[in-house]
């Protein structure tokens, strides 16, 4: 009986042993079980039905926004005074060059005025000489300025200038033009300075490295100002204004 009894216990601990292996084995992933369901599964779950897009339409601009000529324009001014962006004018391009003429105006959106009882208008009469913008004196606009342009030589350079009148002058036609003018910008150099350098240290060529000439300064400095000729010649033409700065400049 004892041996049988061995027996017995020995299949039991080996029992135990590969119900134990068999767990560990489904627990770690080695096995899988496929339950079916009973019932099929909800609608929702399986078709989420048709998705909705939704478009942001932006809303259109706000009765509030300032227009941009606004920034221009003074509130309550007299409607004859306004700049030209601010009103809108029937012009005539038949009236008679240099001559008085009229023209009806009315301003823009936003925009108020008063007449010379300080009643508010919306149109007005404005009065002004016939002349196209590019006919204007020149204290009536501004134009671009260029320093690539030599402003001392002869003849005279001139560049091509973007012109714009200024706001409270009226005229017809465009009010941005290009303009052919005479180069006239100075990078500094003082005629003053020049001259006396060329009298009093003209035999060394100060005058000529103070324009910026450092080519005919050597020239000047190793030949003793020409011997005396050069610099009484450089006296006399920096007087004058022939001789300028090297970079086509004005003098101050």
């Amino acid at each position: 009986m004892a041996p049988a009894g061995v027996l017995l216990w020995g299949l039991r601990r080996l029992c135990r042993v590969l119900l134990f292996l068999s767990q560990f084995y489904i627990l770690s992933g080695g096995g899988s079980f496929s339950v079916e369901p009973s019932q099929p599964l909800a609608q929702s779950d399986k078709d989420p039905g048709p998705t909705r897009t939704f478009t942001v339409v932006p809303r259109a601009a706000e009765s509030t926004d300032i227009p941009p000529y606004m920034m221009k324009c003074p509130s309550n001014g007299l409607c004859s005074r306004l700049p030209a962006d601010c009103i809108e004018c029937k012009t005539n391009f038949s009236c008679v060059y240099g001559k008085p003429v009229t023209f009806d105006c009315t301003v823009k959106p936003s925009v108020t005025c008063v007449d010379q009882d300080f009643k508010s208008r919306k149109s007005f009469v404005l009065n002004m000489t016939c002349r196209f913008c590019w006919q204007l004196p020149e204290t009536d606009y501004e134009c671009s300025s260029s320093t690539s342009c030599m402003a001392v030589s002869c003849p005279r350079q001139r560049y091509t200038a973007n012109c714009t009148v200024r706001d409270h002058v009226h005229c017809l036609g465009n009010r941005t033009f290009p303009k052919m003018l005479y180069c006239n910008w100075t990078g500094g150099y003082k005629w003053s300075t020049a001259l006396a350098l060329s009298i009093t240290l003209g035999g060394f060529g100060a005058d000529r490295f103070y324009l910026g000439q450092w080519r005919e300064g050597l020239g000047k400095l190793f030949s003793f100002g020409g011997l005396g000729i050069w610099t009484l010649l450089d006296v006399l033409l920096i007087g004058v204004g022939y001789v300028g700065p090297a970079d086509g400049s004005l003098y101050i």
